[in-house]
């Protein structure tokens, strides 16, 4: 059983506090301004996001978040929950504050999860995020890690118009014309039946090739924690690791970090853990939540780094 402790929240608020502080300037240190250039915090950024499937682009919440944890005894679920919401709004991501907001961020804790995604997968396929065949839905839906989450996408484009990322048929499809304007009016080629196209879906955009107005944003997130696997680690920690999950899209769980990252806390054989959320997990996420939305993904990954040099004071 995961465990809370009264001094957590104190010790908690303490490092938002140090976070909302601005960024001092390096002292002379070969490594803090190593860590800290432009080069290596582009390579940390590249590492780091995973891009949506259908857009190839970074995605993250537009809509307020609204988490809801399950699993755990109420003051411990109320933690989790009130935590994500505040790292959420420390770094800059839309937070929804009405107690009736409909859940958008669940986080369970259960000794049976590939049970509960067995049950996602049977029911809400498209929870388990984009999967263009029953093969790779299985894989997506096979529980590995002791925390996990599932991202479900979604594209908005220039009208604002949504659509779930999903190789299923969500729509209508599209009926297109199919006049001939060379054939001679008195025949039936002039004017043939249209051309019904079942699986494609259409959207607005400009046309320019840097920012074309499409944009990639999370619609759902399933966070699932085995607290049989997780009965060394305190509440503090697995908050943090949670709320990191809950805001962006990390292209690995595995990967040991080269800057210090809360994901190393879990990630295996990997020697620089930390317990706690780093300057450099929050440099990335007020990045990620100030970056251009509808540009491609070099220019998102570089607007990142750009802002996580500036809020790092890196040279």
């Amino acid at each position: 059983m995961v465990r809370i402790f009264t001094v957590c929240a104190v010790l908690m608020a303490s490092i938002l506090a140090a976070w909302a502080q601005p960024a001092r300037t390096p002292t002379e240190s070969v490594t803090v301004t190593g860590t800290r250039s432009r080069e290596v915090l582009e390579k940390f950024v590249k590492s780091f996001a995973t891009p949506t499937q259908l857009t190839g682009k970074i995605a993250r919440w537009e809509n307020g978040v609204c988490p809801l944890t399950v699993g755990q005894s109420p003051d411990v679920a109320e933690f989790v929950t009130r935590w994500v919401k505040h790292v959420a709004a420390v770094v800059g991501a839309p937070v929804n504050d009405m107690q009736s907001c409909t859940p958008n961020i669940e986080i369970i804790f259960t000794t049976t999860p590939q049970a509960l995604l067995d049950n996602v997968r049977a029911n809400e396929t498209d929870y388990l995020g984009y999967a263009e065949s029953s093969a790779a839905r299985e894989k997506l839906a096979t529980v590995t890690r002791p925390v996990q989450a599932w991202y479900t996408t979604q594209t908005k484009d220039l009208d604002g118009m949504s659509r779930i990322d999903s190789a299923r048929r969500l729509g209508g499809g599209i009926a297109m014309s199919n006049f001939n304007a060379f054939a001679m009016p008195e025949t039936s080629a002039a004017n043939r039946d249209p051309i019904y196209l079942p699986d494609a879906t259409y959207a607005s955009v400009t046309g320019n090739h840097i920012r074309d107005g499409a944009r990639s944003d999370f619609y759902h997130i399933i966070i699932v924690a085995d607290p049989s696997k997780l009965v060394r680690y305190e509440i503090g920690p697995l908050a943090d690791y949670i709320a990191m999950l809950a805001l962006t899209q990390l292209n690995s769980l595995d990967t040991c970090q080269p800057l210090l990252s809360i994901v190393n806390m879990l990630a295996l054989g990997c020697e620089r853990k930390v317990t706690a959320i780093t300057e450099y997990d929050v440099a990335y996420l007020r990045g990620l939540y100030q970056m251009s939305p509808d540009r491609r993904l070099l220019s998102q990954q570089g607007e990142i780094a750009d802002r996580m040099s500036a809020t790092l004071g890196g040279q």
